[in-house]
């Protein structure tokens, strides 16, 4: 008897818990209805809360989720739809809201995969084609948005390395005239320290001839002659001295 009771009230538990979960989902419904989602945001998270195995509680989630503009949280409540998913039209929509979510959050490459992912389990829902042309186009333009962006950036690149040689250049033509500059002035200075050396030497004394120089060489001997004779007259005179005794 009171296994059958114990039962009983599980049973009437889990009834009431299931009950709970649909009531939620009822009420986030209601409230996204009013364009109030935040609050179906709240719902819905407490409806997962209870059961979160459930399809509808992550695809609804992420639903309000988008609408406030909450695209990578919106992502992954419908990628965890997807996950719970059970038949092909649940595939396709998580996978189109998916593709939604990933457009918004401007990862056009993963947006476009889901999109393809939803026409593979629904080839003939014309929202999801006229989304992937949306996508693709996007991703055509970013990648051109891309491409000339790195080209300016290029250009720039080449043209400030040209400046660079330019100025290198300038710099060499400088670095010449400086070099010349001060190659003339030391050109300059060793011309004047020559001049000056050439000043500071003593001139030469001028070549006398054969003849001057015998006329030179008589007049030293004849010097000498006058000389001798003036000293043997002193060397003659002799000088009185007095006794001291």
């Amino acid at each position: 008897m009171r296994k059958i009771v114990s039962l009983v009230f599980l049973l009437s538990v889990s009834l009431l818990r299931a009950q709970s979960f649909h009531d939620l989902i009822n009420d986030g419904v209601e409230k996204y209805k009013d364009k109030e989602y935040s609050s179906a945001e709240k719902k819905f998270k407490k409806s997962l809360s209870l059961d979160s195995t459930k399809f509808s509680g992550s695809f609804d989630l992420g639903a309000a989720q988008y609408k406030q503009g909450n695209y990578k949280d919106a992502a992954a409540s419908f990628e965890k739809a997807l996950e719970r998913a059970k038949t092909k039209e649940e595939v396709a929509s998580a996978n189109h809201n998916l593709g939604n979510a990933l457009l918004k959050a401007n990862d056009y490459e993963k947006s476009i995969e889901a999109y393809k992912n939803a026409l593979r389990s629904n080839p003939n829902d014309a929202d999801t084609k006229y989304n992937l042309s949306v996508a693709l186009d996007k991703m055509k333009k970013d990648q051109n948005k891309n491409k000339n962006k790195q080209n300016k950036d290029d250009k720039n690149k080449d043209n400030k390395d040209k400046n660079k040689q330019d100025q290198n250049k300038d710099k060499n033509k400088d670095d010449k005239k400086q070099d010349k500059k001060d190659n003339k002035q030391d050109q300059k200075d060793q011309q004047n320290k020559d001049q000056q050396d050439k000043q500071n030497q003593p001139k030469p004394q001028p070549k006398m001839s054969k003849q001057q120089a015998e006329q030179f060489l008589n007049a030293i001997k004849d010097n000498e002659k006058d000389l001798q004779k003036k000293l043997r007259k002193r060397a003659a005179v002799r000088v009185k001295t007095e006794k001291d005794w």
